[in-house]
């Protein structure tokens, strides 16, 4: 499912314009990106929880030229489905 399929089922169900329903899902997704760039949690219960986690700079290799790479430390964006999505999914 694509977002543009998400906002047509959206409006269609809440009979409410595409135009609108775009709106919503743009509110909630960039509340998420805003939350998990303060280093947040976001926990949407019954589905899952958003974090991030901060993983250590390491030494790599290109595997291609054997190249030793130096690989900085991120913040990467984690996430934990829950029991009953894990459940459904099944």
């Amino acid at each position: 499912m694509t977002k543009t399929d998400m906002i047509k089922e959206a409006a269609q169900i809440q009979q409410i314009t595409q135009k609108e329903a775009a709106r919503y899902l743009d509110f909630f997704l960039s509340q998420i990106t805003e939350e998990l760039k303060a280093g947040k949690e976001v926990a949407l219960p019954g589905f899952g929880k958003f974090s991030t986690k901060i993983t250590a700079a390491r030494t790599g290799r290109n595997p291609i030229t054997g190249e030793v790479l130096d690989i900085p430390a991120k913040r990467k964006v984690v996430f934990k489905a829950q029991k009953a999505l894990k459940e459904a999914v099944q």
